[in-house]
């Protein structure tokens, strides 16, 4: 329960940071994932995503790849969903989110946890991945540390 706690803790004081609140450009969509069900590893870990990016304006996108946490990372989650609200600054081109993505994390689940995750990147460190809604999964987790998103643009 105490890493419950700490992990909470870790959660607020991200979403109070100035990467959360500084968000540049325009919204240009959602980025909605499936994330595979995994296991910590200690220091790290890594789970395949299934992306689908809802454009504002131009119609849906599709993109798979990992996302890796650097850091604390311990237990077992099932599968979850994130979504990010997509900034940048300006329209861009069919395919532009892949690339990688960098930023802090945070997470906790008992039986239903939550987590987020701030990510900056993309083929021109331009594009800005804010939740829009935490990370909803099933499991036994705490984790906190870097986290990492490759995207690689797929027909559907």
């Amino acid at each position: 329960m105490k890493k419950l706690a700490i992990a909470a803790l870790l959660t607020l004081g991200l979403a109070a940071s100035p990467a959360f609140a500084k968000t540049t450009g325009v919204k240009i969509g959602v980025l909605n994932c499936d994330v595979s069900a995994g296991v910590g590893m200690i220091l790290a870990s890594s789970k395949t995503v299934k992306c689908t990016f809802d454009r504002a304006v131009g119609g849906k996108e599709y993109y798979k790849g990992t996302i890796e946490k650097l850091g604390v990372d311990i237990g077992f989650t099932g599968k979850g969903v994130m979504s990010w609200v997509v900034f940048a600054p300006g329209q861009i081109a069919k395919g532009a989110l892949q690339g990688r993505y960098a930023g802090a994390s945070a997470e906790a689940s008992v039986a239903v946890g939550l987590g987020a995750n701030v990510l900056v990147g993309g083929g021109n460190k331009s594009i800005a991945l804010q939740p829009l809604s935490v990370q909803a999964q099933t499991g036994l987790n705490v984790a906190a540390g870097i986290a990492a998103l490759r995207l690689k643009a797929v027909k559907k």
